[in-house]
């Protein structure tokens, strides 16, 4: 695949993908792709990402039902950063249940967050079987 050999991937293998919503140009959330997960997101059109905490591919979704479809994968100009524009099936891009991962927006001088958005799911349902 000739866009993974245009990638720079950090000295760990990664580089930041962006998941943005293809309608509403929405910032859903950012994680990290390996080369592995990117080509995997390329070949089903489904989000894969790599979890450096389990240290493993996981596909969006995978427990959540919050799936990511991919409608199509932008590289930047300095080829470091990758941008997903996708649908967010079940509306949750967050594993806290909000919408999107910038649920969060800084006030007061930094002082204060302030927080919008409703839940969408549990995520003490969903992620502690």
């Amino acid at each position: 695949m000739k866009l993974l050999d245009e990638v720079k991937f950090n000295s760990d293998g990664l580089v930041p993908a962006i998941a943005q919503d293809a309608t509403t140009n929405e910032v859903l959330m950012m994680a990290w792709m390996n080369k592995e997960s990117l080509r995997a997101t390329i070949e089903t059109s489904r989000a894969t990402y790599w979890s450096r905490s389990r240290q493993k591919l996981w596909v969006k979704g995978e427990e959540s039902g919050n799936f990511q479809e991919v409608q199509s994968v932008h590289l930047d100009c300095d080829a470091d950063v990758v941008l997903l524009k996708v649908h967010q099936v079940g509306g949750a891009a967050c594993h806290t249940g909000h919408r999107t991962c910038f649920y969060r927006e800084i006030v007061n001088s930094g002082e204060n967050f302030k927080e919008s958005g409703d839940f969408l799911f549990d995520p003490k349902k969903v992620y502690n079987k």
